[in-house]
């Protein structure tokens, strides 16, 4: 070989003793032939990749100058090769050649002619960059010309040394054209490292500067610095935020996730039919009874039997088509799979190169006779390597992060696409709870697991590599080392499995804390007037203490296994070592073999610790993956079971329907068949259950067709029984997406009387209304979402009984102006669910429902004669509609939603799905049956009042908001947060900690230190035999500093693990104790999901993520002060570098956590609106389908998840940028530990030089980490400044004061108010405005008002939930204001409006305080008629209570209600009318019972239906917060001029009324 190479040059091509001098050099044939041909080889692999941009169709850039420049310096070069190939030719064949002079060798030749193509190549390839879309230059040109300057630099140094070490120039003509063509290259190789920005790239670049990054900007993060930079001069806003990349945006990863998706889901459901085919034949054979014995199972399963319960879960495991989802993400995201594998190999590759420059380095130091530039040389390499090394990393990291970035948008983008179009059967498996879990939890999920997935490969390539390299060195006493490792897994993972049950009990105690805290806060105000919060209180502490018992636990158990952890390279190394010397006299371990050692085992650390923890990720998110398979593959809704054929006659036409709720469900309606032609108003009457609801259902599409068909001409508007609002603002609410027109517009906000209402709302038809609508009435809901319907102007409206949530004298005025025969609505068709018997003689049509099926069709009167099931209906609510039209509605529909929703159909919404979600959810459900259908003035909410107010003085904005924005914290933390969290924990645990921590680390670096000792050995031992006892000596101190370090560690750990338990008790009982005592105020402007963030999320982080960052914090800093150390005293004179390292260092790490930081914090607030977005889809669905705004929502979506890519991509990018720089200050160590050591190499051991490289090699990873920790801190130590923060809200009155009422007050119940004036905020105006008035001992007052008159306003006075702001109010001649607030509240009762009750036993929710004994309390359930409800129970007083009381009806809790007014025995009641959650039936138990009971008391009771106080011993009439009239009720209605008689007109009391003339009569 050597002799064709040397033939070819016409020279040597080999000599060693080039090398063997001081000044070496290389052959020139070695220069001429492997250092041209490396480059050249490069560019011809890369060229084709180049070519084939020439085939596709072009996206060319214009010319511009740098490409211009490009070409011609590689022209240039081009003629420069045809100049030395002329030269050759002409010198051999010239005419003036010497035909008998020697020839020139081959290589003289062929190097013009390669160079000559080559730059031909690279002509074509630069044109090739500048017809591909949107790029700025090519990576892979840059590193050509990079190989190629500095191959050639060798040649250079040997032509520049020959001419001077002979003092002339031998072959001037090629001595001038190599270094021509030279500086050509250094041209060519600085124009490929500048972008050649086009105007469309420029245009880009300015919303996102990665378009104009080049190839070393990309590597090294560069194009990333201005987003730095701003981050640290003033914190990130989402305005800040670039634009994404086209191939990241979540359009493009949902179309191509989709697209795959289809496919591999068509197979796999086509293998799990086959799968089913083969099951069926062979359970055909088992049984021919199948058919008959899975009814039975149905029936068995409905009487509850559980033993089946199992064998279908097991079925139903495998009926959904699985195993397709890990395929279709491999297959739409292969290309980065690929990209990112290819990297991640290489570096791995590459790690091992460092212990083996190491190996070559040692032996350097010992062999003084060795030149110096081989030292220089080992020091670059390892600069080198290093610095290779971490770029591939951070690019395959890069990837890695981007492609879990994406698995998690297509995730969730596919999620929400499917939750569009999902049948009610798979519907029903999912709560909306779990559905937002799938998007947020099993999502991220699948985002962790491949960031790392390509461990799983590389994992066990490493570990294989390390021991092959570690048997080179040490043979097989490798194995010893490698055993110890293999123990410790099984350890760790039976540590893991321990501590994982450990988490398990403690994610039970955290979820029966926040169940309770849930309910704590969702019954706040019931708390507040029973006077119980310290029984809640003690509730959750005692389970809080059992939660920091399993802590404790789970502390001690991990400090055994970060004992082991910190034990065993230590334990490694020394059993590695001990049996390596003990194994034969003439194995004496040198500086060579031992630092080698070390850093291979270094390297193995990683794999051996990262495998076990995968293994755990994997399984994690198997869970997860088959959750979301099932999802993804449940049935679509059938889109055919209403057709749109425009040849039918009639309008909506049913024929011979029968419609289930879902496939195997009995079904709700029965052989339908319905006509209604354009125009008409048809009215859906039936008793409660008949299917009024459902068969709207129906018409929408919704439900499951068992046979039949309907057609429907033209498009749909639905009102649903319970109107979805969205939060977006009021005038977005009514438009819903559709083009503004002013005109109608305005005469559909007149007609849906929603004029007074807009005048009452803080920023008019643009206020903001909260989640699920929070800040309007019920009645206010109903309307908007009637303008929604009458807005859109469809062909058909379907009224889902509109008019049950509004006041009559509303009803009526709706009916007249939109929905009548002369409404605004009249040309349309319109089917109307109606319990309002008043309207009926006004409709087209009426169709009443039995039972599922049509029983009567006709109008008012043919079916009034016809004396039916019509006339039936009529009897029932005629008497209803005598007292008002509207409260007769309400039991109704509460149970009609009730039979004909099945389960988990009801549409939920949700809080904060970020952490309790699922806990939550069910809030708004308690509260949804008995809100269903409170009128307008029944929902006098707090909330309403201060916006009512807050309008008038515009001026002052700070009222307008309902709900504060929450506070984002910016800029650094301060340090006295960090202080707090440290007191909290105590000094005492603080400091000693520290202390063993400290130790530890001297125990580290003496343990080294003592291994480099060690290492000498061999010099002084050499060629003798090696003494044992000295052998001994050194492995047992080395074995003894080892365990030293593990039992430090381990007390360490268990004192921090001891203090931060004290931290997260003190804190957590803080945050409760200061939350039960804030005014009521402060839970009417706060969303409870942001207050059951504190107790959720941030206190977790408080438990688990601050103690462990600290933990890591600490070692982090110590390892690094160690290794410095380390470095310093091996060579001194590396302290002079430390300082400007530290300084850049500090610089580093400040911009990068002021950016990090505020990105996170980005994140996490975009991140929120998707799922609250995705929460009211959900519980919006049927609205939408109705609408058919699918795909609004579904853009919508996509923006929304956008949003949040804005600021997760940055962060990713944050992440890489620091890892670059850092590391590239962890190679400087590397690089300069190498240089001082080869510089002092006299004066220093081999033992120093291996221990302070091998450190330093180590470094990297530690201050790569130190910047992680101390950013992780400061994210997590915002918890405890968020804990902080409700902690120190100001609180309302004391509980208890030294100023004590008598025992036996209030005695007579005497109460008065003087000039009493109240308002609900500082900033507010007055809602009471002075008043004034006496109530009498065992008066019976009723109080009136319209919505906003200030009727519930009085009832918190009384409870002191708000504090006058002037006057008093004076109970048996005590002023309330004087004693504390227990003491107040104890001793008044009240019947709230909403039945609230609290999870856990029925005797809880009456005495919590465990007062009264057994015989009293069933005394009291006996008069609120519940003893036989109660007795029947199988636990009776101990029967579990669900989740606000969602296991008993609404009249039953109404009564628990009056139940614990019963057993309070208190001279005062005050009844705040429960609006229309009650049913006739009910409400007449109590009114009797209230009147029996208490007829000894003073009773207020705050009225919606004037019926009920009718018989009151007077009415008090209130009005804008003053009173108007207080006088008997018979008085009131003489004066016709008067508010109550205009009230009791509109309430219809004038005509019908029986009781009221009797009443009247009485009086009189």
């Amino acid at each position: 070989m050597s002799a064709a190479l040397e033939e070819y040059c016409g020279s040597i091509f080999w000599n060693a003793s080039y090398l063997q001098r001081p000044d070496p050099d290389l052959p020139i044939c070695v220069e001429r032939t492997v250092l041209v041909w490396l480059p050249l080889a490069f560019l011809w692999l890369c060229a084709p990749w180049h070519f084939t941009n020439f085939c596709k169709k072009p996206a060319k850039g214009p010319l511009s100058k740098l490409y211009i420049c490009k070409q011609v310096v590689a022209g240039l070069l081009l003629l420069t090769a045809i100049a030395e190939l002329a030269l050759t030719l002409g010198e051999d064949y010239g005419p003036s050649s010497d035909s008998t002079a020697q020839k020139h060798p081959v290589v003289l030749y062929t190097n013009p002619v390669l160079f000559a193509v080559s730059w031909i190549i690279v002509m074509l390839c630069q044109e090739s960059v500048r017809r591909r879309l949107r790029s700025v230059d090519s990576g892979s040109l840059f590193v050509f010309w990079l190989l190629q300057v500095l191959c050639a630099v060798f040649q250079f140094q040997t032509l520049l040394r020959d001419a001077l070490n002979k003092e002339e120039i031998a072959d001037v003509p090629r001595f001038c054209l190599f270094y021509i063509s030279y500086g050509l290259q250094l041209i060519a190789l600085v124009l490929s490292a500048i972008a050649d920005v086009s105007p469309e790239i420029k245009r880009i670049s300015k919303k996102n500067p990665e378009a104009r990054a080049t190839f070393l900007s990309r590597i090294t993060f560069n194009w990333f610095n201005s987003m730095v930079i701003k981050g640290f001069k003033r914190p990130l806003v989402q305005e800040d935020m670039w634009d994404l990349n086209e191939k990241d945006s979540t359009q493009t990863i949902c179309q191509q996730f989709q697209d795959v998706m289809a496919n591999e889901l068509k197979k796999a459901r086509s293998s799990l039919q086959t799968k089913q085919s083969k099951q069926k034949t062979k359970d055909d054979h088992q049984n021919g009874l199948a058919k008959g014995v899975s009814q039975d199972v149905l029936v068995m399963e409905e009487t509850g039997k559980k033993k089946d319960k199992k064998k279908k879960e097991k079925e139903s495991e495998t009926d959904y088509p699985n195993s397709w989802l890990v395929s279709t993400i491999a297959k739409t995201f292969k290309g980065v799979l690929l990209e990112s594998a290819f990297y991640k190999l290489i570096q791995d590759l590459l790690s091992f190169a460092s212990p083996q420059i190491l190996k070559l380095m040692i032996s350097f130091t010992q062999d003084k006779t060795s030149h110096a530039w081989s030292g220089y040389l080992y020091a670059v390499l390892l600069l080198a390597v290093a610095f290779l090394q971490s770029v591939f990393l951070q690019q395959y990291f890069q990837r890695c992060f981007i492609l879990g970035m994406k698995v998690r948008t297509a995730l969730m983008a596919a999620v929400y696409k499917k939750a569009l179009v999902v049948s009610n059967d798979s519907r029903k498996e999912s709560t909306a709870g779990e559905i937002v879990n799938l998007m947020s939890a099993d999502a991220q999920r699948f985002n962790d697991v491949t960031n790392f997935i390509h461990l799983l490969w590389s994992c066990p390539l490493q570990i294989a590599l390390s021991i092959a390299f570690l048997w080179i060195e040490l043979g097989p006493s490798v194995l010893a080392g490698l055993l110890v490792m293999v123990l410790m897994v099984p350890i760790n993972g039976w540590l893991a499995t321990k501590s994982r049950g450990f988490q398990m009990q403690n994610m039970k105690f955290k979820d029966t804390r926040m169940k309770i805290v849930n309910d704590i806060l969702n019954g706040i105000k019931v708390l507040k007037y029973y006077a119980w919060e310290s029984s809640f209180e003690a509730q959750v502490q005692e389970i809080r203490e059992k939660e920091l018992k399993v802590m404790r636990k789970f502390a001690y158990l991990s400090s055994v296994s970060t004992f082991i952890f910190s034990c065993a390279p230590s334990i490694v190394s020394l059993a590695t070592f001990a049996v390596f010397v003990s194994v034969s006299p003439n194995n004496i371990l040198d500086a060579e073999k031992a630092f080698t050692s070390i850093s291979l085992f270094n390297i193995l650390r990683f794999p051996l610790a990262m495998l076990p923890q995968l293994i755990s990720i994997m399984v994690q998110t198997s869970v997860s993956k088959k959750r979301l398979e099932k999802f993804l593959s449940g049935d679509d809704l059938d889109t055919m079971a209403v057709t749109h054929d425009e040849s039918h006659s009639a309008v909506v036409s049913i024929s011979g329907g029968t419609y289930a709720w879902e496939r195997d469900a009995q079904p709700v309606l029965k052989n339908l068949s319905l006509d209604i032609n354009r125009g008409r108003l048809v009215a859906v009457v039936g008793a409660v259950g008949s299917g009024k609801t459902s068969l709207i259902s129906a018409l929408l599409g919704e439900l499951h067709s068992l046979k039949g068909r309907i057609n429907i001409k033209g498009s749909v508007a639905y009102v649903p029984q319970q109107a979805w609002i969205q939060n977006a603002t009021l005038k977005d609410n009514i438009l819903f997406g559709s083009n503004l027109n002013e005109e109608r517009y305005l005469s559909v906000v007149d007609a849906c009387a929603l004029g007074p209402d807009l005048d009452l709302l803080p920023g008019r038809d643009q206020t903001e209304i909260g989640e699920k609508g929070i800040n309007l009435s019920g009645g206010q809901k109903q309307r908007v979402s009637l303008a929604r319907a009458v807005y859109s102007s469809s062909d058909v409206y379907l009224l889902d009984d509109p008019l049950s949530a509004v006041d009559s004298h509303v009803g009526k005025h709706l009916f007249e102006r939109v929905i009548g025969p002369k409404g605004l609505l009249k040309d349309k068709t319109r089917i109307l669910v109606t319990h309002g018997v008043s309207f009926l003689p006004y409709v087209d049509e009426i169709v009443v429902l039995v039972n599922g099926s049509v029983s009567e069709v006709g109008s008012y009167d043919s079916l009034r004669a016809s004396k039916g099931a019509f006339s039936e209906f009529l009897e029932t609510y005629a008497k209803e509609e005598s007292s008002n039209a509207n409260a007769n509605k309400a039991q109704g529909s509460d149970y009609e939603q009730i039979d004909t929703l099945p389960e988990g159909l009801e549409p939920q919404a949700d809080e904060c799905p970020e952490d309790i979600v699922s806990n939550t959810l069910k809030r708004e459900n308690s509260l949804r049956h008995s809100q269903r259908h409170s009128k307008e003035n029944g929902s006098v909410k707090v909330r309403k009042n201060s916006s009512v107010r807050s309008k008038k003085d515009s001026g002052d904005k700070k009222g307008q908001r309902l709900i504060e924005k929450e506070a984002m914290e910016t800029g650094r933390v301060k340090f006295s947060v960090y202080l707090q969290y440290l007191r909290s924990m105590g000094w005492c645990y603080v400091s000693w900690s520290f202390v063993f921590y400290f130790t530890q680390n001297v125990a580290v670096i003496g343990q080294s230190l003592w291994l480099s000792d060690w290492t000498e050995d061999s010099v002084e031992y050499y060629n003798t035999t090696y003494p044992s006892h000295i052998r001994d000596m050194r492995i047992g101190v080395f074995g003894a500093l080892g365990l030293a370090q593990g039992f430090l560690v381990f007390f360490g750990t268990i004192l921090l693990a001891d203090g931060s338990i004290s931290a997260s008790r003190m804190l957590h009982t803080n945050l409760l104790s200061n939350i039960l005592k804030v005014p009521m105020m402060f839970f009417d402007t706060t969303p409870s999901g942001r207050i059951v963030n504190r107790f959720a999320k941030d206190i977790f982080t408080v438990d688990e993520m601050i103690p462990m960052s600290f933990r890591s914090w600490i070692l982090c800093l110590l390892g690094v002060v160690g290794t410095l150390f380390i470095i310093c005293l091996a060579t001194p004179i590396f302290t002079a570098v430390v300082v400007p390292m530290a300084i850049i260092y500090y610089f580093v790490q400040r911009f990068y956590v002021a950016t990090s930081r505020q990105l996170r914090r980005l994140d996490s607030v975009s991140r929120s609106p998707i799922y609250s977005h995705f929460g009211e889809t959900v519980s919006g669905l049927s609205v939408i389908r109705a609408y058919g705004h699918q795909q609004r929502f579904l853009k919508q979506n996509e923006d929304t998840i956008d949003q949040n890519l804005k600021s997760v991509y940055p962060w990713i990018v944050s992440n890489r940028w620091l890892a670059m720089r850092l590391e590239s200050l962890g190679n400087l160590v590397v690089f300069f530990a190498a240089l001082f050591a080869v510089i002092s190499r006299d004066s220093l051991n081999s033992g120093l030089v291996g221990l302070s490289i091998s450190y330093a090699l180590n470094v990297t990873q530690t201050l790569n980490w130190l910047v992680r920790m101390t950013s992780e801190l400061e994210t997590n130590i915002v918890a405890v400044e968020r804990v902080r923060e409700y902690t120190e809200i100001k609180n309302e009155a004391a509980w208890n004061t030294s100023n004590r009422p008598p025992d036996d007050w209030p005695s007579a119940g005497n109460i008065r108010f003087e000039n009493y004036k109240v308002r609900y905020r500082p900033e507010l105006e007055l809602i009471l405005h002075g008043i004034t008035c006496d109530i009498n001992s065992t008066e019976k007052i009723g109080i009136v008002g319209r919505t906003g008159a200030g009727k519930s306003s009085l009832t918190n006075c009384l409870f002191r939930i708000i504090e006058a702001s002037e006057g008093r109010i004076l109970i048996d001649g005590i002023d309330i204001s004087t004693l504390g607030l227990h003491d107040v509240r104890g001793r008044l009762t009240i019947i709230p409006q909403d039945p609230v009750l609290f999870s856990g036993s029925l005797r809880l929710n009456l005495d919590p305080f465990e007062k009264f004994s057994d015989e009293e309390i069933w005394n009291a359930l006996e008069l609120s008629h519940l003893k036989d409800y109660v007795g029947g129970l199988p636990t009776g007083l101990q029967h579990e209570v669900s989740e606000g009381g969602e296991n008993l009806s609404v009249g039953q809790r109404q009564l628990l209600c009056l139940a614990r007014a019963l057993l309070r025995k208190s001279r005062i009641l005050i009844l705040d009318e429960a609006t229309a959650a009650v049913d006739l039936e009910t409400d007449d138990l109590i009114q009797n019972t209230i009147r029996r009971e208490f007829s000894h008391c003073t009773v207020l009771t705050i009225a919606h239906r004037l019926n009920t106080i009718l018989d009151s011993s007077r009415v008090m009439v209130l009005d804008a917060g003053k009173i108007v009239e207080f006088d008997s009720p018979s008085v009131l209605l003489k004066n016709k001029h008067g508010h109550f008689y205009a009230m009791a007109k509109d309430a219809g009391i004038r005509g019908t009324e029986t009781s009221a003339h009797n009443s009247i009569s009485t009086d009189l």
